[in-house]
């Protein structure tokens, strides 16, 4: 796992080492190992008016320690690579590049990218099967290629200006280079306050971009093309029986866990005692020789704790476990996440993410986790949700029950409130369960900031064909996990130089999958019902049916004790405020609903406190947008 940067100035002028280095040093918590930078032309060669590169890299040893410094290149050093991320399948890219001639110097997965690339041109990227960001600059054609791995496991920013381009793997890095425009961009900002992050290819700044997930990207002297190579397939279905289906998924989950344990340093495993994490770590204990080193963050407030959960699972497999509570004081933490992200971010699971990784490293380099599972498996209650509302809708129901006892009164208004739900499209009703602020709350809030819906609602139009289960799972999979779920696994983790594995993002898993019919994902009103059949008698039932409390903070109750004066002190008032970005009136009043008890506005206002962070670390060198 690394960290990397790169220039290239397609005028022919040199690229500054110095500023190389710079960028490099942003990113050395990424990788704390090593260090390595390369500038083209070399000092004995002659430009003759061509272009100039760097590349550079902060470097996590995993794989080939002794032996994979980077940027690394190709036996005639005209084609050079850095990676940040781990190709698991490189041993046999390695065994077919060395059958058809090309010649290694290292054991590391990260040479396997420039001979793979000499032999297949920019397709070769769909043969990777790993967690990837890579950057690949070729001196015979003066062209850059820019890559993410398909499910975006791995970050990738970028500038492009006139005949600068500049790359990194996180935000504060690339702002290093001076030529890297400010301009506050209100699109990204509406997308921030409706889902709580920014989805690619947006960032903060207008004038920079995320490489998408499953894309490619190529800079040469006409300019920057990005390209698709993969998105995901749910049609046309799979024939198979579920027991049938049940098997395959132990088969591939146990074959994604095994690739998953290469490693030259200690590893171990994230655990909270829901159903992926607990088969994650099962099948770990099944696979390796010794004791698995499991990790579980709690909290003192029992409705947010998951430790009896994940004791349970550590008793069964007899795991070597660690623990850590999580206390109000956490928010200590905010002005790194905020440093690290570069950008507004606001999903606060990344506290005790934080906390759970700077506790793992302690003892290994590379841990494994539960994530994607929901994503791919159908785990989340909206999942369920979506299908019964248009089950609902389906069958048009209209009525109100006359009963006259309170029961009966709240049995109705839940009901109410489904069918409200029922009656909205689907991307309505995704941003009414996973979004933020509704378009009428963020109209309140500004006048001048788009409401961030278009995205969501472009990809529910693009799989319009799918049934109710399959088309929110495949919105997860190309909105919610490469904008904040996964986002917030690096970034955390990274900040502690941490390796994070996702064996249920494994390609050919999640493929599988997404081919399965729906039913079998979601049971009746059994949500990964799939899963949990495939591990019964495996993992203790108490785990596979707990009820799924995700990795939620109690921010709700912080808000109005403990963090009351943290509130006060960076809303009343706030500097976005003043500077234009929301109103103080309307965020006064979240603040007295949720003091008083009015009403729960703790998604909003950690929205709101984190964007004042972000804007008060790095938004007030930001160009406010025309």
């Amino acid at each position: 796992m690394c960290g990397i940067a790169g220039l290239v100035h397609f005028d022919g002028r040199p690229v500054d080492p110095g500023l190389l280095r710079r960028m490099c040093d942003a990113l050395r918590h990424r990788g704390p190992d090593d260090e390595g930078l390369m500038t083209w032309p070399r000092a004995a060669e002659p430009a003759h008016g061509r272009p100039a590169a760097g590349l550079a890299n902060r470097r996590l040893s995993i794989i080939d320690v002794a032996g994979g410094h980077q940027p690394i290149g190709n036996e005639s050093r005209d084609v050079w690579t850095v990676l940040n991320g781990e190709i698991y399948n490189f041993a046999e890219l390695r065994g077919t590049l060395e059958r058809l001639g090309h010649r290694f110097e290292t054991r590391s997965d990260t040479e396997v990218v420039v001979h793979a690339y000499e032999e297949w041109g920019e397709s070769f990227v769909s043969r990777l099967d790993g967690m990837f960001a890579l950057a690949v600059w070729d001196a015979r054609h003066d062209c850059l290629l820019l890559a993410r791995d398909p499910f975006g496991k791995k970050p990738l920013c970028y500038a492009s200006a006139g005949p600068d381009f500049a790359f990194a793997s996180e935000l504060q890095s690339l702002m290093a280079a001076p030529h890297v425009g400010r301009t506050l961009d209100r699109d990204a900002l509406g997308d921030y306050l409706a889902y709580m992050a920014i989805p690619a290819p947006r960032t903060i700044y207008r004038e920079v971009r995320k490489v998408p997930p499953g894309h490619v990207l190529i800079a040469g002297r006409d300019g920057v093309q990005v390209r698709r190579y993969w998105e995901p397939r749910y049609e046309p279905k799979l024939r198979i029986s579920e027991p049938e289906a049940a098997e395959r998924v132990r088969e591939l989950l146990a074959a994604a866990v095994r690739k998953r344990l290469i490693s030259e340093v200690p590893l171990g495993a994230f655990l909270s005692g829901g159903v992926d994490s607990s088969v994650v770590v099962a099948l770990m204990a099944s696979l390796s020789n010794g004791p698995v080193k499991t990790f579980s963050i709690g909290f003192d407030d029992p409705r947010y704790d998951e430790l009896p959960e994940a004791r349970r699972v550590a008793r069964a497999f007899g795991t070597e476990h660690h623990e850590f509570v999580v206390q109000p004081r956490a928010v200590e933490v905010l002005p790194a996440l905020v440093r690290h992200f570069g950008e507004p971010y606001a999903d606060s699971s990344a506290i005790p993410t934080s906390y759970l990784a700077a506790l793992t490293r302690q003892h290994v380099t590379v841990a494994l986790t539960g994530d994607g599972g929901d994503e791919v498996f159908a785990g989340y209650g909206r999942h369920l949700g979506n299908r019964l509302a248009e089950q609902w809708r389906a069958l048009a129901v209209v009525g109100r029950s006359r009963a006259g006892n309170s029961a009966a009164r709240q049995s109705w208004s839940r009901l109410r409130r489904f069918a409200v739900s029922a009656a909205m499209t689907r991307a309505e009703r995704y941003r009414a369960w996973a979004g933020v602020f509704s378009p009428d709350a963020l109209a309140a809030l500004s006048d001048d900031v788009p409401d961030g819906q278009r995205d969501v609602a472009a990809l529910f139009e693009r799989w319009r064909g799918l049934d109710s289960v399959d088309a929110i799972l495949a919105v997860d999979t190309l909105f919610y996990l490469p904008t904040d779920l996964l986002p917030k696994m690096d970034i955390t983790t990274m900040m502690h130089s941490l390796e994070a594995r996702s064996p249920f993002l494994d390609r050919d898993l999640a493929e599988f999958a997404m081919r399965l019919p729906s039913r079998l994902k979601l049971r009746r009103l059994t949500t990964k019902s799939l899963v949990k059949r495939a591990f019964e008698g495996v993992v203790p039932a108490e785990n596979l049916s707990g009820k799924k409390r995700g990795f939620a903070v109690p921010i709700a109750a912080w808000l109005r004790g403990e963090l009351r004066g943290f509130l006060d002190d960076h809303l009343r008032p706030a500097r976005a405020a003043s500077a234009g970005l929301v109103r103080q009136p309307a965020i006064d009043v979240l603040i007295d609903e949720h003091v008083s008890g009015a009403a729960d506005r703790a998604h909003e206002l950690w929205s709101l406190l984190m964007l004042e962070l972000w804007y008060r670390e790095c938004g007030t060198a930001a160009s406010p947008a025309s």
